[in-house]
């Protein structure tokens, strides 16, 4: 079975990013870091066992071999909830489950982290973006623990989806988190309800 690891929120610029998700939320984002093989910097929020992630493309860093992960390449517009990403035990076996697209396996790392992460040839993770990405941490070292817990906690996530029917029949096998609803929509979308001392933030 899969569990929610964190939530991904896009950025065309990092620091007016992270700027402007911490002001709606009405706290603020902790260092994150680089990672080079993708070419993307982030900063991070506690949201309790999960947390957040403000991710975009870093200027200084070098451009990868193929489509950045998060359809970061495409990515335009204000800052927003765009992936979560789900963790496992077994990255081959829950790529094995997973619709086609989903990704090939990376061995990633950011200072003494380590993970291996499905990432898509082009960039896009399947039902435009709206299946989760997959994450299998190596060793006991995770962000979560490490950032400071503000009192925020994600309390929902909506993932509108023209294929909604087809969506939920490709997450009921691997994940039963209650917090995670599918809703028909025209138009792919996600939202993130987080609860925060300051009252609910829809991102």
């Amino acid at each position: 079975m899969l569990v929610l690891d964190h939530i991904a929120v896009a950025a065309t610029d990092l620091a007016a990013g992270a700027q402007a998700v911490g002001a709606k939320l009405g706290l603020a984002l902790q260092p994150g870091g680089q990672h080079p093989h993708m070419g993307t910097h982030n900063r991070l929020m506690s949201l309790g066992p999960d947390y957040l992630e403000v991710i975009a493309i870093d200027p200084e860093g070098a451009t990868p071999a193929q489509p950045r992960w998060f359809d970061l390449d495409r990515f335009t517009g204000a800052p927003r909830a765009t992936t979560w990403i789900c963790r496992c035990d077994d990255l081959e076996a829950a790529l094995a489950h997973a619709p086609p697209g989903t990704g090939r396996p990376w061995d990633l790392a950011r200072a003494d982290l380590r993970w291996r992460m499905g990432v898509p040839e082009d960039g896009i993770l399947p039902f435009d973006g709206l299946f989760p990405a997959l994450i299998q941490w190596q060793g006991s070292a995770h962000p979560a623990p490490r950032l400071t817990d503000l009192g925020a906690r994600l309390v929902g996530l909506t993932l509108f989806s023209p294929q909604a029917s087809a969506l939920r029949a490709a997450l009921a096998p691997l994940i039963t988190d209650t917090r995670i609803s599918v809703v028909e929509a025209p138009l792919p979308r996600m939202e993130a309800r987080i609860a925060t001392p300051n009252g609910e933030v829809v991102l």
